[in-house]
């Protein structure tokens, strides 16, 4: 896995993502809302929203929705306000989660994880109870093909990079979120294959999960980004390949 988080892994060799078109676009027009609210509609000066409309874009959306979305966001038309609240709690095996989600109603999105929590065998906590274990950090997957370790590593890091990875399948980029978008856009200027970007909160450390409680983690994990107003979470829990792959059978 290297620098990312295991989940992150393995949303993406599972391809868990949310099944449903609709459902993608909820949650993309929430994003690409608060994020014109909060920087302005030009996406020259806000990175957070060229990030969330690159995003509508790859899902398909359609440009007319995106437009609607951005609007909605400054002001120029009516629509609902969205709020981002950072849930903090335990899993199995007292595993660290952190559940970000965009909500217009506090009381119905709290209860609704809290339950999530109790139903997946953990417990809501206290703000501040798990966050200390993650670091905010850039995150930029390159697959491997044909470039050359050395090459790639020395050039990331001299344009800043805090890290750098080698998983099985790819190298990883680890950057400041200062750093980022600045990264992102001088590695695809050297034609390197991006097939991942984020912003991210990577865990300081890992608790190892083993047979008996991994499915329950799974189920866990896909239970919050299956609800409508998560839009990421995040956990520091390591399941070793080949009890993934039982899962899987």
């Amino acid at each position: 896995m290297g620098g990312h988080s295991h989940w992150a892994g393995i949303k993406h060799k599972k391809a868990i993502v949310d099944a449903k078109r609709g459902k993608i676009f909820t949650k993309i027009v929430k994003e690409i809302s608060i994020a014109a609210r909060m920087g302005g509609g030009d996406t020259a000066g806000n990175a957070r929203l060229r990030k969330a409309i690159d995003d509508a874009k790859a899902a398909n959306m359609p440009i007319e929705n995106i437009k609607r979305a951005v609007m909605k966001g400054t002001g120029q038309i009516p629509g609902v306000i969205y709020e981002e609240i950072t849930y903090e709690g335990y899993g199995p095996c007292g595993i660290a989660v952190l559940v970000e989600t965009t909500t217009d109603s506090k009381n119905r999105t709290f209860s609704e994880i809290r339950k999530l929590f109790e139903k997946s065998g953990g417990n809501i906590g206290t703000a501040g109870c798990v966050a200390w274990m993650f670091e905010k950090k850039g995150y930029i997957q390159i697959e491997k093909g044909d470039i050359k370790e050395d090459e790639l590593m020395a050039f990331a890091i001299d344009l800043g990079a805090h890290d750098f990875k080698v998983s099985e399948e790819s190298y990883e980029v680890i950057t400041s979120p200062e750093d980022f978008d600045t990264i992102k856009t001088k590695l695809s200027e050297k034609k390197f294959q991006i097939s991942s970007s984020e912003i991210t909160m990577l865990p300081k450390n890992e608790v190892k999960v083993g047979e008996e409680k991994a499915g329950q983690v799974i189920n866990m994990m896909e239970a919050f980004e299956d609800h409508d107003d998560v839009k990421e979470v995040y956990s520091n829990f390591n399941i070793p390949d080949e009890i993934l792959a039982k899962l899987d059978q």
